[in-house]
């Protein structure tokens, strides 16, 4: 048993960074790694890192624009081979993105903007039909976390505020965060129909209980309503944007319908699956309502910057749950990837200590045993560290990002907001 000490080495950045107040250099300290293949692993999947040696220790570094965050209390483990451990101390999160940051809570600040707001979905899918009424307005419950509706309604406000130094929303900057709930929602009708899923959110599927053709059709309906909300707003920019989205969505289903047979290109494969299924509605909407308060191209980019890897962090994390939440948690059966011949990203490193995970993934674990064998090799190695530590790696961009805006409370829960991320048991 070796341990690796990490170590936080904060220093004041200076006057070009003014909205940082607090860097982290340097991690991951240790007297002797005696796999150097562990850092050049992390190299090659870890944008902006270096692998370098001071004092006869060697380190894995990350530059000033590059640099951590970590959620309080979060711990760390490493594993470089079976029976071998690298046992990381806990980590706490040192210093604000600002020195006049409050810690906000994202969904407390957001709950005025989201009242009322899946009356206003429910408005969008009037049919006079009751069992396509009834269909079309399941989910649209109130009982879920509504992440990307408040998330895009504070990028607005933090956009406008950052723009003209107004708080007030605009009625079009609403619609967009009504529209990508709608998206949202009829994907997962029809991912569900794709699955067999038979519960989501603690209840039943739509295709469970209306079958799966009638479940296809609503999922349909709910899209053709918000594709109608997204003409009403009259902007073309903005149409092109989210018709993006729905693009994404289906290329990214297909994408995971399919599996790479080099290992090499696994992951990237996999990260780009994940952004079009999540991160390209984050994203584009976040850029949508940019587009809508503020000219400026910089802060179009700010906006889908901080969406793109806020997204792509929820579902690393997504993925992490899958092996380590009990379906009442989750609200849905764990191990479901596996089960649906899915290798995500806890799977995928854990893949560089058990290579017989790789026979698996090609034959998408359909044989007797293979779910279980690959459950029981993410457990044994550190598939589930090495996902998490790259989800704050995207955290941190994020927040890298969003820190550019002037300051605001929005701005200051969107910094806020990742924490929430990385920290969310279902």
């Amino acid at each position: 048993m070796a341990s690796v000490l990490w170590r936080c080495c904060c220093r004041s950045v200076g006057s070009h960074r003014p909205e940082i107040s607090c860097a982290r250099n340097r991690f991951l300290v240790s007297p002797v790694l005696e796999e150097r293949r562990q850092i050049q692993y992390l190299q090659s999947w870890v944008p902006g890192t270096r692998a370098c040696r001071s004092r006869g220790t060697e380190a894995f570094c990350f530059s000033t624009s590059s640099s951590l965050f970590f959620p309080k209390d979060y711990s760390l483990f490493w594993r470089t081979s079976p029976g071998f451990h690298y046992i990381a101390e806990r980590m706490y999160c040192c210093g604000k993105a600002h020195n006049n940051e409050k810690n906000v809570d994202p969904f407390k600040l957001g709950q005025k903007d989201l009242k009322n707001i899946y009356e206003d979905i429910k408005k969008e899918l009037f049919v006079s039909t009751d069992e396509l009424k009834d269909m079309c307005e399941y989910y649209f419950d109130g009982k879920g976390k509504a992440f990307r509706p408040i998330l895009v309604l504070l990028m607005a406000r933090a956009c406008n505020m950052h723009f003209n130094n107004c708080r007030e929303m605009f009625a079009s900057q609403r619609s967009i965060a009504i529209i990508a709930e709608m998206i949202h929602t009829a994907s997962l009708v029809h991912d569900d129909v794709i699955d067999g899923s038979d519960s989501r959110r603690g209840k039943s599927t739509i295709n469970r209980i209306w079958g799966e053709r009638k479940a296809v059709l609503a999922g349909d309906f709910i899209l053709s309503a918000a594709s109608v909300a997204l003409a009403r707003i009259g902007d073309t920019a903005i149409v092109s944007i989210l018709s993006q989205v729905i693009e994404d969505l289906v290329r990214g289903e297909f994408l995971q319908l399919g599996s790479k047979e080099n290992e090499n290109e696994r992951f990237a494969h996999y990260l780009e699956k994940t952004f079009k299924k999540t991160a390209s509605l984050i994203a584009n909407s976040c850029k949508a309502v940019s587009i809508l308060g503020c000219p400026d191209p910089k802060v179009h980019e700010i906006a889908y910057q901080y969406g793109k890897n806020i997204g792509i962090a929820f579902q690393l994390i997504d993925d992490v749950l899958d092996f380590t939440s009990c379906a009442d948690q989750m609200g849905k059966p764990t191990a479901a990837d596996l089960r649906l011949g899915l290798a995500t990203g806890p799977v995928l490193f854990a893949c560089q200590q058990f290579p017989e995970l790789n026979v698996m993934i090609m034959r998408r674990f359909c044989l007797p045993g293979d779910v279980e064998l690959a459950w029981q090799y993410v457990q044994q190695s550190d598939g589930v560290q090495q996902a998490t530590y790259l989800a704050q790696r995207y955290c941190h961009k994020a927040v890298a990002e969003i820190s550019k805006l002037h300051p605001s409370p929005e701005r200051d829960a969107l910094i806020q907001l990742p924490e929430t991320v990385l920290t969310r048991t279902k």
